[in-house]
């Protein structure tokens, strides 16, 4: 059973920054592509970014590129989402996923974590 637990979110001010962690329970950590969804109140949940298994090739979507960097720590089967230039749209509750087939836009990941909410303020 691969569990994910997410911790790091949290109330900030428009321009500030967050980093959101999310380990993973799984020996074979470097298997599975990693990634991070959100959902705001209302709305759709929607891709946010990814890092394939090897960690060589990310993407992110179009309303966080540039201010959101995901990465992974393979020795603390750890994954990363350090997010910039906060803006108050970005205001949403934040989900970990991993899977074995790769993690995309528009693609259901087997594996979620509980999400963290990450609120961000005038």
């Amino acid at each position: 059973q691969v569990q994910l637990v997410e911790s790091g979110g949290g109330l900030v001010q428009a321009g500030g920054s967050l980093r959101l962690s999310c380990s993973i329970s799984t020996s074979e950590f470097q298997s599975y592509a990693m990634g991070w969804f959100r959902q705001a109140p209302g709305k759709e949940r929607e891709f946010v970014a990814a890092s394939s298994w090897s960690a060589d090739k990310t993407e992110y979507s179009d309303s966080v590129k540039g201010r959101f960097t995901i990465s992974r720590d393979k020795d603390k089967n750890t994954a990363f989402l350090q997010m910039n230039s906060l803006k108050t749209e970005d205001t949403a509750v934040y989900y970990c996923v991993a899977d074995w087939g790769g993690v995309r836009p528009g693609s259901a990941p087997l594996h979620w974590g509980q999400g963290t909410q990450v609120t961000v303020s005038l």
